[in-house]
């Protein structure tokens, strides 16, 4: 795991919607439970702080840091992913997202940003700037907030019956990809106690890391109908596995993380 993806995790646990910042010491002494340097945690937080996902308040001799609002949004989209969402689609009704877009050359992080957005709400694409996902998705929202509403066209529409479904979802999604990162997941947590995996016994930093683990898994899956996927889809039981781990894990996790984190609440001077 990348140091941030663990950082959003402790963020997105203990100051989400919290109303505090979170202490420097504290940071870096829970994030090197999870195998992070104290160097690596430093230099994490002043590259967050840099790309507008943290932002520093100084209390007397101490430094603590806070969730902005383009970090706390991200947090609740993913919360909502992994909570509401959920991995596996069934309960779709027929319906798909169609995108179009062409931007020219000069665009070029623009581009990449609008397919970043894409693909974490479920699009793939399925030639040239034309990209699908199943569901009503809020397409028209996405290259509104990246300033590309100019450049894009967003359809809602059902398949003809002659449509091959399959080749579709074949065409606009590395299937095989995503349901690799299920299995890995599994790999890793199903059992642990008893398959060998590496576990530390500290269940502030193993519920850090299967948090980030599970956002991994899920991030690119477009969550498919079920009746589109292969037989043994392997989402449902990691999604059992991440959630009883997860529940397992919270309240000892937040006992430890109650001695190792000092708070400042947003309302205090600086």
């Amino acid at each position: 795991m990348q140091p941030q993806d663990l950082m959003l995790m402790l963020f997105g646990t203990y100051a989400l919607d919290e109303g505090v910042c979170l202490g420097a010491g504290g940071i870096i002494d829970t994030l090197g439970r999870a195998g992070v340097s104290a160097h690596a945690t430093r230099s994490t937080l002043s590259r967050m702080v840099g790309r507008d996902l943290l932002h520093r308040r100084r209390a007397g001799r101490k430094m603590y840091f806070g969730l902005t609002e383009r970090s706390s949004a991200i947090l609740r989209d993913g919360r909502a992913r992994i909570w509401h969402d959920g991995a596996v689609n069934d309960r779709w009704d027929g319906t798909w997202t169609l995108l179009s877009f062409s931007l020219p050359e000069s665009m070029q992080r623009e581009r990449h940003d609008l397919r970043s957005r894409l693909a974490w709400s479920g699009f793939g694409r399925v030639q040239g700037g034309l990209w699908i996902a199943p569901g009503r998705v809020d397409a028209a929202g996405i290259v509104s907030s990246l300033g590309l509403k100019a450049h894009a066209r967003v359809f809602f529409a059902r398949a003809e019956e002659t449509t091959d479904i399959a080749e579709l979802v074949g065409d606009a999604y590395d299937i095989a990809e995503v349901g690799a990162r299920y299995e890995e997941f599994l790999r890793r947590w199903d059992g642990a106690q008893t398959t060998g995996a590496q576990t530390t016994g500290d269940p502030l930093a193993e519920r850090l890391r299967l948090l980030a683990e599970w956002l991994d898994a899920i991030r690119r899956d477009p969550r498919l109908p079920v009746e589109h996927l292969p037989t043994g889809w392997p989402a449902a039981r990691a999604q059992k596995v991440f959630r009883a781990l997860a529940e397992a894990y919270r309240e000892p996790a937040r006992a430890v993380a109650g001695d190792l984190l000092e708070t400042l609440p947003l309302s205090s001077p600086g």
